[in-house]
C-alpha cells in the first residue's frame, strides 16, 4: 500500500505529464495560427481569414472581460475550491475510501467511458481536471457581458476545439485503452496509426483533415447503397433526373419530384432498401423523379443559382411532363434542395405557370436569420475570401465543407476517429451513413458565392423582391402553394425554430402545415415508418411563436412519413392511373439508376 506521501508524487506527476503535452500542443496550435496570419498571401487563404475574423472577436470578447474583473475573479475562485475538493477526494480513493466525483461528463459525452477513467484514481483526477478547467473557462465565456452575440459564438466555437483538441483521451500516454493496447500489441498500434495518418493526408485538402470515418471498400454506389432500381431518362450540365421502377399496380397521376440538396449526393435518401426515402415513397404509389446533381468541376466554374433552379427543378418538371403528360407535379425539397424549392416556386409563380401544386421542405431554411453553428463560418472576411480562392480553382472544394462541419460536432465527428484510426491503430466500421458524408460534392464557384452571400450573410430571400433570379423578381411571400414543413428537433445545421420562421413567410403561412421530427439533420428526416422511432408533434395551427406552437402540439409515436402521405393525399386530384415504366413515355432510357453523376467522387472530377 503506497504512503500518502508517494499518493502526492504520483498525482502530482500524472498531472505534470498532463500538462507537458497539452503545453506541446499549445505551442504546436499556436505555432500553425501564427505562420498562417503571418504568411503575406495569407490574405488569399480562407482559413487564415477565418483566424484573422475569430482574432477580432476574441479581442472583443477580452475587451468586455476585462471591464470586469470581479467576474472572472469569482470564476478562478471557484475554480481552485474545486480542485482542492479534486485533490481530497483523489487522496481518499488512493486510501480505499469511497468519495463521490466533484465533477462527471455529461450523459451525450462518450469520451471517458473506460471504467479506468473511473476506478483509477490518477485517470479519474485527471478526468476531473480535464472536465472542471474546460467546464469553467466555457462559462465564463457565456457569462460575459457585453459582448456580441456572433463574436461570444465564435468564441465558444474557437475555444471549445482548443479544449476539446487537448482532451486528455486524445493523447496516447494518457488514455487508458490506448495504454492497454499499445501494451497488448507491443506498439503495433501506433505503427500502424501512423500509416492511416499518412493516408488521409494524402487524401485531405489544404491542410483540412478529414479523418476516416468509414470502411469505404465496404460500399459501392448502386451495388450495395443506392440500389432502388429506376433509370435516368434526362440529364444536362448539373443533374441527372432519374425516374424509380413503380413497385405498385396503379399510381397517382401527379408525379412526385423530389430535389435533394446540391452539396451532398442524393443517396441518403436511398442508402439502403430498408430505410430508402424514395423507395417508400414507390410503394405508397407515387411516380417517383430525383434529381441527382453533378459532382462539379473547374468547367462549371460560372454556373449559378439561376442555372441551378433552371437546369434542375425547372428542367425536371419539363422532363417529367415529357415522360408523363403531367403538366402538374408534387415537389419535396431536402435542406438546400428545399431552399430552390422555395425560389422555384415564386419564380414559376411570376411566370404565372402552376406547375408545382403542393410543396414539401424537409429541414430547410427560408429564413436564415438564425443560421445555427455553422453561423460562425458567414461573415464578409471569410466569404470574400473564400470567393478569392473558388475564383482561381473555378469550384468550392467538398472536402473543405465536409471538414467544416464536422467540427461543429467535433468529439463525435473528429476526434472519437482520431483516436480510434491513429492511436488505437484500428480501421474504421463499415456504416453507410458515414460513407455517404466522406463522399463529398464540389460546388460551382459563382453559385457558392451567391448562396453564401444573398441568403445566408444578406438573408434576402424573405424580402419581397430583393433577389432576382433570371430576370424575375423573387417574392416568396406571395406564394400560395399548399406546403408541408418537416424539421429536426435536435437539428444543429437547421435549427427548428429557424425552419418555423421560414414556414411563416411562405405564403403567410394559411396553406402550411409544420411537422416536428425528433432526433437531428439526417436521422430526423430519414426515420423509416418500421423503426418506430423518434416521434414527431403536430399542431393544426401556425401560431406567431415556435415555442407557442411546440407547448401546443401533440407527440405521435412513429415516423412523419406517414403523416405526410396522409397529408399529400389531400392535396387536390389525386386519382390513381396505371403505374409508368422509365421509358414509355416521351424519355428515352440514358441509363441505369443511380446513374452516372452519382459515382463521381471528388478526386475523380479533379483528375479529369
Amino acid at each position: 500500500m503506497t504512503t500518502p506521501k508517494e499518493t502526492i508524487e504520483n498525482i502530482e506527476k500524472a498531472v505534470s505529464d498532463f500538462y507537458d503535452m497539452a503545453g506541446h500542443m499549445a505551442e504546436h496550435y499556436g505555432n500553425v495560427i501564427t505562420r498562417a496570419v503571418s504568411q503575406p498571401t495569407s490574405a488569399d487563404d480562407p482559413a487564415a481569414s477565418v483566424l484573422t475574423d475569430f482574432s477580432e472577436a476574441m479581442r472583443e470578447f477580452g475587451d468586455a472581460l476585462g471591464k470586469d474583473p470581479g467576474r472572472i475573479m469569482a470564476a478562478q475562485m471557484d475554480m481552485l475550491k474545486k480542485q482542492q475538493e479534486i485533490y481530497q477526494t483523489t487522496v481518499l480513493k488512493f486510501l480505499g475510501k469511497q468519495s463521490e466525483d466533484i465533477i462527471g461528463p455529461g450523459k451525450a459525452d462518450k469520451r471517458f467511458r473506460d471504467g479506468e477513467w473511473t476506478d483509477n484514481p490518477v485517470f479519474d483526477f485527471i478526468k476531473q481536471l480535464y472536465l472542471l478547467q474546460s467546464s469553467s473557462l466555457m462559462e465564463i465565456i457565456r457569462d460575459t457581458d457585453g459582448v456580441s452575440d456572433h463574436a461570444k459564438q465564435k468564441v465558444e466555437y474557437f475555444v471549445r476545439q482548443y479544449i476539446n483538441a487537448l482532451a486528455p483521451n486524445n493523447f496516447p500516454g494518457l488514455n487508458p485503452e490506448v495504454i492497454r493496447k499499445t501494451l497488448e500489441t507491443g506498439g503495433t498500434n501506433l505503427v500502424n496509426g501512423v500509416a492511416q495518418l499518412m493516408k488521409d493526408m494524402d487524401d485531405s485538402v489544404q491542410g483540412a483533415l478529414n479523418v476516416a470515418m468509414t470502411d469505404t471498400s465496404a460500399f459501392q454506389v448502386g451495388r450495395n447503397i443506392a440500389v432502388t432500381p429506376g433509370k435516368v431518362v434526362y440529364q444536362n450540365d448539373l443533374m441527372q433526373l432519374i425516374q424509380y421502377t413503380p413497385t405498385t399496380e396503379k399510381t397517382f397521376k401527379r408525379p412526385l419530384l423530389v430535389i435533394p440538396p446540391f452539396i451532398n449526393k442524393y443517396y441518403i435518401l436511398d442508402l439502403r432498401q430498408e430505410n430508402s426515402f424514395l423507395k417508400w415513397l414507390t410503394d405508397q404509389g407515387h411516380t417517383v423523379f430525383c434529381i441527382s446533381w453533378v459532382n462539379a468541376g473547374p468547367s462549371l466554374k460560372d454556373k449559378g443559382f439561376d442555372n441551378y433552379m433552371l437546369e434542375g427543378p425547372v428542367a425536371a418538371i419539363d422532363a417529367i411532363e415529357k415522360a408523363t403528360g403531367e403538366k402538374e407535379v408534387n415537389a419535396i425539397g431536402y435542406c438546400v434542395g428545399g431552399t430552390l424549392l422555395a425560389t422555384t416556386l415564386s419564380y414559376l409563380q411570376k411566370k404565372r405557370r402552376d406547375a408545382i401544386k403542393a410543396a414539401t421542405f424537409m429541414a430547410t431554411l427560408i429564413d436564415f436569420s438564425m443560421p445555427g453553428e455553422i453561423g460562425v463560418f458567414i461573415n464578409e472576411t471569410a466569404i470574400s475570401a473564400l470567393e478569392k480562392q473558388m475564383n482561381v480553382l473555378g469550384y468550392y472544394d467538398g472536402r473543405q465543407m465536409s471538414f467544416s462541419f464536422n467540427t461543429l460536432r467535433e468529439n463525435d465527428l473528429f476526434w472519437s476517429f482520431f483516436i480510434n484510426n491513429y492511436l488505437m491503430g484500428e480501421r474504421p466500421a463499415a456504416f453507410d451513413l458515414l460513407y455517404w458524408n466522406t463522399d463529398s460534392t464540389n460546388l460551382p464557384a459563382r453559385m457558392h458565392s451567391y448562396y453564401l452571400r444573398h441568403m445566408y450573410l444578406y438573408n434576402e430571400l424573405i424580402e419581397k423582391n430583393a433577389l432576382e433570379v433570371d430576370g424575375v423578381k423573387i417574392d416568396i411571400g406571395a406564394v400560395k402553394t399548399p406546403a408541408y414543413f418537416v424539421s429536426a428537433a435536435q437539428d444543429h445545421i437547421a435549427l427548428w425554430k429557424a425552419t418555423y420562421k421560414g414556414a411563416q413567410v411562405l405564403g403567410g403561412a394559411k396553406n402550411t402545415r409544420f411537422v416536428l421530427g425528433g432526433s437531428g439533420h439526417i436521422a430526423g428526416i430519414v426515420n423509416p415508418p418500421a423503426k418506430n422511432k423518434y416521434g414527431f408533434w403536430t399542431n393544426d395551427k401556425m401560431t406567431a411563436d415556435a415555442d407557442e406552437w411546440y407547448q401546443g402540439s401533440e407527440r405521435h409515436e412513429g415516423s412523419w412519413w406517414t403523416d405526410w402521405q396522409q397529408w399529400v393525399l389531400t392535396q387536390g386530384d389525386m386519382e390513381e392511373v396505371p403505374a409508368r415504366q422509365p421509358g414509355d413515355g416521351g424519355l428515352d432510357v440514358i441509363e441505369d439508376a443511380p446513374g452516372r453523376y452519382v459515382r463521381q467522387r471528388i478526386i475523380d472530377v479533379l483528375n479529369k
